[in-house]
């Protein structure tokens, strides 16, 4: 088999909400991919290895190996599976509906997470509790109210998009940090509703082949 007709392979860790943008991504497109986890934890961060920095030097998950490339950056690797696999739609055709869900996805993916991720709560020692929280409920003040101007049944109207693909991750992280949701009606609102769909059921942080036995659903 070729590696453009190889099945694709993503390097993903349960508990990454990058990683689960892209799996929710994968799952509403139907396409199949073998997973290989990256325990971010482990041995001292299996992402620090020789190996996957070959494979992504920014040593992060997700990385997609697909068609023959190997892709990092979840918005990036969306994109491509937007470009590659456009059914279903995950940008509007309206270019201010587009526009509004790519905000929202950039104000997720790098105006709230980066700022509470793991390498950085690393350097925060004892304060990283309080920190992720500050940084996670000045996002979401922001966020909902964009979104009460933009939400229909989901972050963008009624069709779910790639904004959605990172506020379903990012309120888990919030929930996982003691977050209080009570000042954030709209955002809470739709997270319930596209946890019900089946795509992001499936790829779930409880329901993945490497989420501890623990911690699963």
């Amino acid at each position: 088999m070729s590696a453009a007709a190889a099945k694709p392979v993503l390097y993903s860790y349960f508990r990454s909400s990058c990683s689960w943008r892209v799996r929710i991504a994968l799952a509403l497109k139907g396409i199949s991919y073998d997973l290989v986890p990256v325990n971010l934890i482990k041995d001292g961060g299996q992402q620090f290895s020789a190996e996957f920095k070959a494979l992504n030097p920014m040593q992060q998950v997700p990385a997609l190996k697909i068609d023959g490339i190997t892709l990092s950056q979840s918005l990036a690797i969306i994109n491509y599976l937007e470009e590659t696999h456009p059914n279903p739609r995950l940008l509007p055709q309206d270019p201010k509906k587009r526009a509004q869900v790519r905000m929202i996805a950039d104000h997720i993916a790098s105006g709230i997470q980066p700022l509470q991720n793991l390498n950085v709560l690393k350097q925060m020692g004892e304060k990283k509790m309080e920190w992720a929280q500050n940084c996670i409920m000045s996002g979401f003040q922001a966020l909902e109210q964009i979104l009460q101007h933009t939400a229909g049944r989901y972050c963008v109207g009624d069709e779910v998009s790639m904004a959605d693909l990172c506020l379903v991750p990012q309120v888990a992280n919030a929930e996982r940090f003691k977050v209080d949701m009570g000042p954030y009606p709209t955002i809470t609102r739709i997270n319930k509703a596209l946890l019900e769909l089946e795509a992001f059921k499936t790829s779930h942080p409880s329901r993945q082949p490497d989420t501890p036995a623990e911690l699963r659903a």
